[in-house]
């Protein structure tokens, strides 16, 4: 079976979410003995042409001097290359700037999108994009053959919305078991004495609340923000914070080895995503034995339950940082529970398993449902005999 994965900027990870659920999943199926294509944006870190036994193909990407039009067209550019190809299956991860070319998507190829999250509910985008986003929505939902829900809650709005099923898988996270607390020299930190947050600085992240909240507790903890400040509202984030000595504004980190110790040796783990299902970022902090706090939202409380902290003010943001402490006993458990549950439910094998048993699924569905010619034998007469 081969299988292209388009949707990203590329692997290895260099961006988000997605690509980090490529890079393992990609990692995964070729372990299996699947043929796997990843569509790499052009200016992508990593320029070779395979990686892991995976296939990368590099396709034009313009978002670096156009913007959001550019990712359209970067799609479009993948989906053209797809169309030459004889590929079994198209996974396509999110749909955003992608499912308006839904209409060209080969029909050889059975096409299978996992939906994300509510893309339109985003709070940095504006009224007319919303709604755009909502067509286009209900455009990877036309064009798909299949869904994927990546949490409960997304699988229950589709079907609600469009009276479509869809396959659950969650993403997935390793356990974090090896760490190293030298990390931190670079940073100029010490054990359990800062607090934290990874986001990619967006509103619907809560980066403000939980800035708010850290310069309301007026604590000298230092708080490590992680995350490329290079956008508009990262610059504003940036500027209006400027003066708390104790945040500190560490950029973009991709290193998944630096991330688990910044993570592990933390005090109290922000989680401020808002929209979305199961988030990747979320799972590692899990993984990570990291103390978390956050965003009160259905999507995050489907997964943590009562093994976190929750906010939705910056007053509860500060409440929290004053009065939890990770090292204090009766927090144990909470980290054993979230542990458990990476080592049971959210592990990248379970992950990779579920794709391929979707996989072969939706093969086996499209075989039985194509007619099959039968071949009816000739029979020749001679008059000589």
């Amino acid at each position: 079976m081969k299988i292209a994965i388009i949707g990203t900027r590329g692997i290895p990870n260099h961006y988000g979410g997605f690509e980090q659920c490529a890079e393992y999943l990609a990692a995964g199926l070729i372990k299996k003995g699947y043929e796997v294509i990843v569509y790499n944006s052009h200016n992508h870190p990593y320029q070779q042409k395979d990686w892991k036994g995976v296939e990368i193909c590099h396709c034009y990407d313009p978002e670096y001097k156009m913007g959001t039009v550019g990712q359209f067209l970067y799609d479009l550019n993948c989906i053209r290359d797809v169309r030459k190809r004889k590929v079994d299956i198209i996974l396509q991860l999110g749909y955003t700037s992608s499912s308006v070319w839904g209409w060209l998507l080969p029909g050889a190829a059975i096409v299978t999108t996992n939906m994300d999250g509510l893309e339109w509910k985003r709070a940095k985008y504006s009224k007319p994009v919303q709604a755009f986003l909502k067509y286009a929505e209900k455009l990877a939902v036309r064009y798909s053959d299949h869904l994927i829900s990546d949490s409960l809650e997304i699988q229950r709005y589709l079907k609600g919305k469009y009276g479509e099923d869809s396959c659950f898988i969650p993403y997935g996270a390793e356990v974090f078991n090896s760490p190293n607390a030298t990390v931190l020299n670079e940073y100029n930190l010490e054990t359990e004495q800062y607090d934290m947050l990874i986001a990619r600085m967006e509103p619907e992240n809560s980066i403000e609340i939980i800035l708010d909240g850290v310069a309301k507790a007026g604590l000298d903890r230092k708080f490590l923000v992680v995350g490329s400040t290079d956008n508009d509202y990262g610059e504003y984030i940036r500027a209006k914070f400027q003066f708390h000595k104790n945040i500190v504004f560490a950029g973009a980190v991709y290193d998944l080895g630096k991330l688990n110790n910044l993570r592990y040796y933390s005090n109290l783990y922000f989680h401020g995503h808002t929209v979305g299902g199961t988030n990747p970022s979320l799972l590692e902090a899990m993984a990570s034995n990291s103390l978390i706090c956050s965003n009160d939202n259905k999507f995050n409380r489907a997964i943590l339950g009562t093994d976190a902290f929750y906010f939705s003010t910056a007053a509860d943001v500060a409440l929290q940082l004053a009065v939890t402490v990770k090292s204090a006993p009766c927090y144990k458990q909470l980290l054993a529970n979230n542990i458990e549950k990476i080592s049971t439910v959210y592990t990248c094998d379970n992950i990779i398993n579920s794709y391929a048993s979707h996989f072969e699924s939706i093969v086996y569905e499209r075989v039985q449902a194509t007619p099959q010619k039968v071949l009816t034998p000739q029979i020749t007469f001679s008059l000589d005999h």
